[in-house]
């Protein structure tokens, strides 16, 4: 039985902190023939459990937010349990677990908010970010925020979410400012 504590390791590895941001299809891969059905259960509710503690909620955004654009890279799939980590995300933060966890775990516990193409959540996010501090973040988190507002929603997710592009998404799609994902 995976435990919290068991995916928070293998995310926070030295291995892995490497690719957070820049994954590769062996990692991929590997995510996915590791996880994939605890994300289902996860997806399912059948870890509700976990939102009790920090380091649970931690996991399971993890595994909700993070885990998905790895295993599903480029489909639609991808964003199917976002609304989901956004809920653990703002209980977390509700129940004061942001103030419980360490700075380097607070970037993931607040990255669904910004992931969110609510404008509520980027607000939420970007407040967040400040208030800790976390410079490298806040200033995606902003970004994020500004697409958002700009468009209502993140333009490079139309395509692989079957949604019709307005002509300012495709100009900005096609110019140098551009945020692919």
């Amino acid at each position: 039985m995976v435990k919290p504590v068991d995916i928070i390791n293998y995310w926070y590895s030295d291995e892995l902190k490497k690719h957070w941001f820049s994954s590769t299809p062996a990692l991929d891969n590997e995510i996915t023939n590791y996880y994939e059905q605890l994300w289902e259960d996860a997806a399912n509710g059948k870890l509700d459990e976990w939102m009790t503690t920090p380091d649970g909620c931690l996991a399971l955004i993890i595994i909700l937010d993070q885990f998905p654009l790895n295993m599903f890279r480029g489909q639609a799939k991808s964003f199917q349990t976002e609304g989901k980590a956004i809920e653990v995300s703002l209980a977390a933060v509700s129940r004061g677990f942001d103030k419980q966890l360490s700075t380097d775990k607070l970037a993931f516990l607040f990255m669904p908010l910004m992931h969110s193409e609510k404008l509520e959540n980027q607000a939420l996010s970007v407040r967040l970010f400040a208030q800790y501090n976390l410079a490298d973040n806040l200033k995606f988190a902003k970004h994020h925020q500004d697409i958002v507002q700009r468009f209502g929603r993140f333009p490079h997710r139309n395509k692989i979410l079957g949604r019709e592009s307005t002509s300012a998404e495709i100009e900005y799609l096609n110019s140098k400012e551009a945020f692919k994902g």
